[in-house]
């Protein structure tokens, strides 16, 4: 038995009917725009905590050359996007 009462085989069917409905492209964009809306709210909650901190008086720590790469990455992927 799968999901609440909804077998495997059900499931299999349902993602058929939705790839033939909205096709492989477009499900992956939708999941890139997902995931994309997920980081920034990641990241504003993230630099929310860190405001919060300077406010407090604390000092942020600095960033490691890894966060420094990875920052300059997403910035080349959403001018690309743009």
């Amino acid at each position: 038995m799968g999901l609440g009462g909804i077998s495997i085989w059900q499931l299999l069917i349902i993602l058929v009917i939705v790839l033939l409905l909205f096709g492989t492209k477009k499900l992956r964009n939708l999941g890139s725009d997902l995931g994309g809306a997920i980081k920034g709210f990641k990241e504003s909650v993230s630099d929310k905590d860190k405001s919060e901190e300077e406010e407090d008086g604390e000092e942020p720590e600095p960033l490691s050359e890894s966060s420094k790469t990875t920052q300059a990455k997403d910035a080349e992927q959403e001018k690309e996007r743009s």
